[in-house]
């Protein structure tokens, strides 16, 4: 198999095929009351991330002390403990509705309720300390903003502020009509692309004064599990690319955006849902059989040379279990000795 960075479609290709076995082999996203730990990684991590994509300057061990034992430590501005908070708040809720497939009975996917109440949830930790100061009484967590927007770097300008509504709700018929096509399997463009398009277009929209990143991360968080597939985290190292991605999808393009999200579901697939959901024997990706024993490449490099127990599918990728890698790691250390 040639080496080197995999195509965009390989790894549109590789989340289908993952997804599909997910569903086939593991029977899906395990529900939080069954697998908190599992999700509990994810809230750490993602509460750690899209915030500080926004400029949250927490480290994982501040945002850890704080989301498990209710403790500020360290000497950070109140404020960005409380956008830690609120954004956990929202993710919890989000990730709650992972074995529910609709909103409320609807049939739809999506509710300009929720999406408010995402935005509610997020905001008012931090808006209680530190409210915008251009608010005004009626654009407080919730609420659509009464003030216009100036263009971004990239050029993009939102709508004026009396056409949000509007324009919310086109979204919101965008996202379900996605919804509608995906599950019926009429949609032709890539998935990730499709989620591409609706996050960079709730990003355009701007809803709200402030807090529109986070809430447009946690409102395709909540389409994602509702779908059934991993939420997504954007690494705050990501963030230069991200911000590409989103002014090529502001130009019409999509892909470099749709890539980072899948590769982004990979990554919780491969990190947080496979090695807690699957069994010591099943097949899964070396990606998620990294532990402080091994990375990737030394599993990698293992399997080639036939010391780990391991299965090259066509697609080149290298499947082994957790059985497997701890015979190998026993096998290792019993050479060393």
């Amino acid at each position: 198999m040639p080496r080197g960075r995999p195509t965009r479609a390989s790894v549109y290709a590789r989340l289908d095929a993952a997804m599909a076995d997910l569903h086939s082999r593991l029977g899906g996203l395990p529900a939080p009351a069954e697998a908190g730990f599992v999700w509990r990684d994810i809230w750490h991590l993602e509460a750690h991330h899209s915030t500080a994509l926004e400029g949250n300057t927490l480290v994982i061990r501040e945002v850890e002390a704080l989301l498990e034992q209710g403790r500020a430590i360290g000497a950070k501005p109140l404020k960005e403990y409380m956008e830690v908070k609120g954004y956990a708040d929202a993710a919890t809720w989000v990730y709650s509705q992972a074995h529910f497939g609709e909103s409320g009975g609807s049939g739809n996917l999506i509710s300009l309720t929720e999406v408010r109440h995402i935005h509610a949830t997020a905001m008012r930790p931090v808006w209680d300390v530190a409210p915008h100061p251009d608010a005004n009484d009626r654009e407080g967590p919730g609420n659509f903003r009464e003030h216009d927007i100036r263009p971004f770097p990239g050029g993009m300008t939102p709508p004026s502020w009396p056409l949000v509504p509007a324009r919310t709700q086109d979204w919101l018929d965008q996202a379900n009509g996605a919804a509608t096509q995906l599950r019926e399997g009429r949609g032709r463009t890539p998935f990730p692309e499709v989620l591409a398009v609706l996050h960079n277009d709730f990003e355009q929209v701007h809803p709200f004064i402030d807090g529109n990143g986070r809430t447009g991360r946690l409102a395709l968080n909540l389409l994602l599990v509702r779908l059934g597939y991993p939420p997504i985290i954007i690494m705050k190292r990501q963030r230069d690319t991200y911000l590409k991605a989103m002014q090529r999808a502001d130009d019409g393009d999509a892909g470099l955006l749709g890539e980072l999200l899948a590769r982004a579901m990979l990554d919780s697939l491969n990190r947080f849902i496979l090695p807690n959901v699957a069994g010591p024997a099943r097949l899964v990706p070396l990606a998620a059989l990294v532990d402080d024993r091994f990375t990737v490449t030394a599993l990698r490099q293992a399997a080639q040379r036939g010391r780990l127990e391991a299965f090259q599918g066509p697609d080149g990728l290298w499947l082994s279990s957790r059985k497997a890698v701890d015979e190998y790691a026993r096998a290792k250390h019993s050479r060393r000795r």
